[in-house]
């Protein structure tokens, strides 16, 4: 674990942020067992074998999670913004979430990295 990244989570203003920013970096680590995480435009980011696997994002009211090498994966639009080849997915206060479904996600679109 990156004390970087360590530190920019602890340091969200917003309790609920740094709760699920926390979740979604576990769910990361579970997902693609050789990730590597690093602080880059101030955002933790996630590598696999050196490219970008997926990163999370905080707003005044939102965290944003972004997937990236997601070319061919069916990806609810509901659910997702993006061009093909990433999507960001934006969860606000008390929004739910399939960490399930999301963590299988993470780990199809990072297993071709």
């Amino acid at each position: 674990m990156n004390p970087e990244v360590t530190d920019f989570i602890e340091a969200l203003k917003e309790p609920w942020q740094g709760e699920l920013s926390a979740q979604l970096r576990e769910l990361v680590k579970q997902s693609i067992p050789d990730v590597s995480e690093r602080m880059q435009y101030k955002k933790p980011h996630f590598m696999k074998n050196g490219k970008y696997a997926a990163v999370i994002s905080t707003s005044k009211d939102a965290v944003s999670f972004t997937i990236f090498n997601t070319t061919g994966l069916e990806l609810p639009e509901v659910m997702f913004e993006g061009p093909p080849e990433r999507k960001t997915l934006k969860l606000r206060k008390g929004d739910a979430y399939n960490s399930t479904q999301l963590a299988s996600w993470v780990n199809q679109a990072s297993s071709s990295l």
